[in-house]
């Protein structure tokens, strides 16, 4: 179990994972853009559109505020 918490937490891979009504990323590097229509994120190799209407940013870390 031990190493399993150790995982996670230095876990850093980018991941986008795509549900229903949500969409949950970790790990990138820059969030370049956001408004209601389009967000757009980086990460160490590629930039990541997403496009919808009425999108909500529904969390941030405490960490990740520099970011925008």
């Amino acid at each position: 179990m031990h190493n399993r918490v150790k995982d996670y937490i230095l876990d850093n891979e980018f991941r986008l994972t795509l549900f229903k009504d949500r969409i949950n990323i970790v790990n990138y590097s820059k969030l370049l853009q956001i408004d209601r229509k389009e967000m757009i994120i980086s990460n160490s190799y590629s930039k990541i559109y997403i496009k919808g209407t009425n999108l909500v940013l529904n969390k941030l870390l405490d960490n990740e505020i520099e970011k925008l």
